[in-house]
């Protein structure tokens, strides 16, 4: 323990170490397993919680600001509660699980790199914003309620499963990969076109039960990503049948 509360972190422009900001407690029982950190506490302003993370476990007990898990390997993250915007930031592996609503850009690059979420898993229990999975080069990212715009942007490969609505522009610039929309989306853009309507899919290997129309594109960047849409939440989309 001495040796976590003798770490040096920023706060503003100066240079703190942790048993200054935080409690530190040691309840390791057998040192030859993976521990686990629980951090409790209101982390609205702490960024970059898991960074470069490769093994183990964090179990956050209430909200955390930006970068969580930026650029982990491995290992496992809890949040009970919200995070801020860029969760899983070019993370390539392990799995982050937030019982919350997570910020915008869930597992996108920093603005100017193409290198966004590559393997691991990110399960989003409540909304997330804007530009999930921007850049996404593969891995599975599920959100259960609704998201913002432009879901999949510029992805290359991956999974994104999103149970509740999105507010539109899903798969711009998308080059391959897969994106299930469960919800409502006010249009498709024109730069997809419809190919068939699956009673069914698959995401993670388990079914999901549909019907959904199938898009394929983003054909303005030559993409061959599919788009799956629900059918009944979207009655709106029905004049695509008359291309099949």
């Amino acid at each position: 323990m001495e040796e976590i509360g003798a770490l040096e972190v920023r706060v503003g422009n100066r240079r703190r170490v942790l048993r200054d900001l935080f409690d530190i407690q040691d309840e390791v029982k057998n040192p030859s397993e993976n521990l686990t950190i629980q951090i409790v506490g209101d982390l609205r302003k702490v960024r970059r919680v898991g960074g470069r993370m490769a093994h183990g476990r964090i179990v956050i007990e209430g909200d955390v600001g930006m970068h969580l898990g930026e650029s982990m390997t491995g290992g496992e993250i809890v949040v009970n509660g919200n995070v801020d915007s860029w969760a899983g930031c070019m993370m390539e592996g392990g799995r982050i699980e937030v019982k919350g609503n997570a910020g915008d850009y869930v597992g996108a690059p920093y603005r100017g790199s193409t290198k966004g979420m590559k393997d691991g898993i990110m399960v989003i229990h409540g909304d997330a914003g804007t530009e999930v999975g921007c850049y996404m080069r593969s891995g599975m990212i599920r959100v259960d309620q609704n998201v913002g715009d432009f879901a999949g942007i510029h992805m290359a490969d991956g999974t994104i499963y999103v149970q509740g609505d999105c507010t539109g522009r899903a798969g711009a610039g998308m080059l391959n990969g897969k994106i299930v929309i469960g919800g409502r989306v006010p249009s498709v853009l024109p730069t997809f076109t419809i190919d068939s309507v699956r009673s069914t899919t698959k995401v993670g290997g388990e079914k999901v039960a549909g019907p959904f129309y199938r898009f394929i594109g983003d054909i303005a960047d030559n993409g061959k990503g599919k788009l799956f849409v629900a059918k009944a939440k979207n009655p709106h989309l029905s004049f695509y049948e008359k291309y099949l």
